[in-house]
C-alpha cells in the first residue's frame, strides 16, 4: 500500500496531534488555536471539518506576512531554507506549536 501524503491526511489528525503534542507539555488547545489563528487567519478551528491538511494549508485567508521569521529546525530541516511553499507552511506550523510545547511564552511564540 502506497504511504499517504501528509498533505492529504484529515486535517482534525493534525490538529489532534498537534493539541497532543501542545497538552503533554502543559500547554493548552485554546493556546494551540489562537496560534493556528495568528498563522492562517482562520477565526474558528472547529469549522475545518473535513478539509486536509493541505487544503487546510492552501485556502487559508490570510497567512500572516510575519510568518517569515519562523526561524528553527523541524526535524533536522531547517524552516526558513524550505522553498516548498506548502511544505514551509506545513513546518512553520509545526515549529509554532513546538516552541509552545517548550515552554516559549506566547506573544515570543507569536513574534
Amino acid at each position: 500500500m502506497p504511504r499517504q501524503s501528509v498533505f492529504d491526511m484529515d486535517f482534525s489528525k493534525i490538529y489532534s496531534a498537534l493539541v497532543a503534542k501542545a497538552e503533554r507539555k502543559g500547554r493548552t488547545r485554546a493556546e494551540v488555536d489562537e496560534c493556528i489563528r495568528w498563522l492562517t487567519g482562520y477565526v474558528c478551528v472547529d469549522i475545518l471539518e473535513g478539509l486536509t491538511y493541505g487544503q487546510f494549508l492552501s485556502l487559508a485567508p490570510a497567512w500572516n506576512p510575519r510568518a517569515e521569521l519562523i526561524t528553527g529546525s523541524v526535524c533536522g530541516i531547517k524552516v526558513q531554507e524550505i522553498e516548498d511553499p506548502m511544505e514551509k507552511k506545513m513546518r512553520q506550523l509545526d515549529k509554532l506549536v513546538d516552541e509552545l510545547a517548550k515552554g516559549k511564552p506566547m506573544e515570543k511564540v507569536l513574534r
